[in-house]
């Protein structure tokens, strides 16, 4: 399953929660999923701002996405956590990533990833970002 359908799937199954009432965001969830969309948005920005950047600046982004996400699930519990532990999960084969060819020796079991997985990894956080807007707006 690719990372989009991963989150929105994640997606989907918090507004439902929050529609049939078993998760009952509170004030605190709200703030955090702004601030968390925000500091997403911050370092992915439009596809055609992100396919014009060279690999490195791309990955460098994604990377950057996985930390907003991180510091945020350190900062909550709860339905909360769950959903920014499940985002960071899909996101995760970014961290197996590359830019970079090598030149002798070992890569950590790091690979060169295509564009395309570039592309479906950004779009993933697109759509994680207009999930956080949708939370706090309920």
């Amino acid at each position: 399953m690719d990372m989009r359908r991963i989150v929105a799937m994640l997606a989907e199954e918090a507004e439902q929660q929050i529609r049939d009432r078993v998760w009952e965001l509170a004030p605190s969830d709200r703030a955090l999923a702004l601030e968390t969309e925000a500091g997403l948005r911050k370092v992915v920005g439009p596809s055609d701002v992100q396919e014009a950047l060279p690999q490195i600046d791309r990955l460098e982004h994604l990377r950057e996405t996985l930390a907003v996400l991180a510091i945020s699930l350190a900062r909550t519990h709860g339905r909360m956590a769950w959903f920014l532990s499940g985002a960071l999960n899909a996101l995760e084969p970014v961290l197996r990533w590359r830019a970079m060819t090598a030149e002798s020796g070992g890569t950590f079991g790091t690979v060169l990833a295509s564009a395309e997985e570039y592309t479906e990894a950004e779009e993933a956080v697109r759509l994680l970002q207009d999930g956080l807007e949708r939370i706090a707006a309920k």
